[in-house]
């Protein structure tokens, strides 16, 4: 069985990864990596399937254990990877989606540098601060939190394989389809297929 393609995605928070997501998780082969978060749950959030929710003190357990394959601090709160279930999945010919931090992407970078990485963009960062004040959950301190921190994440998107604006979702999610099967077919990742038509 072909290994899995691990697909790192990151992007500001607001940026509509979430609607991304629950239409990419419609189509192919996929694994969603649900990260492990300190934060408190949002409203409608479900444990396990929107994050694992966790204490401090759990998460912290778990990186001693060098059981997360990621983490980083961000706005106060650890989120990370566990790695037994990505690795799982890989294995199992699955492509994982790990939707992460900038910061926790590096650390991917450093550790798996056969994966695919993928920058969500808003159109503007106005648009992406109506974004956040649409969703009625963040004060107007967090959100200009948010908008400091975009500012600083958006210039990462250099380091990526691959950069998506999603302005319009059904384009955004065609978009990163198109990602995953470029990806799929590059020569490096092919070296097997080459050497079994050569010997037929």
């Amino acid at each position: 069985m072909k290994k899995g393609l691990m697909i790192v995605m990151s992007a500001p928070s607001g940026c509509g990864k979430g609607a991304m997501l629950e239409k990419i998780l419609k189509e192919g082969n996929f694994f969603y990596s649900v990260s492990a978060t300190t934060r408190a749950p949002r409203q409608g959030e479900v444990d396990g399937v929107n994050y694992r929710f966790m204490s401090r003190e759990q998460f912290e357990g778990l990186i001693e254990k060098d059981e997360m394959l990621e983490y980083a601090e961000f706005c106060g709160n650890y989120y990370g990877t566990p790695r037994d279930a990505v690795v799982s999945a890989l294995e199992n010919g699955k492509d994982a989606i790990l939707e992460i931090e900038v910061q926790g992407a590096a650390k991917i970078r450093e550790k798996c540098p056969d994966a695919v990485f993928v920058f969500i963009l808003p159109p503007s960062l106005s648009t992406l601060r109506h974004r956040l004040e649409k969703r009625g959950t963040e004060t107007e301190e967090v959100i200009n939190r948010r908008i400091a921190q975009a500012g600083k994440e958006i210039p990462e998107a250099a380091k990526y394989d691959y950069i998506i604006v999603n302005d319009d979702l059904d384009a955004a999610v065609e978009d990163f389809l198109a990602v995953v099967r470029a990806a799929k077919n590059e020569a490096g990742r092919n070296a097997g297929l080459i050497d079994e038509i050569l010997k037929n």
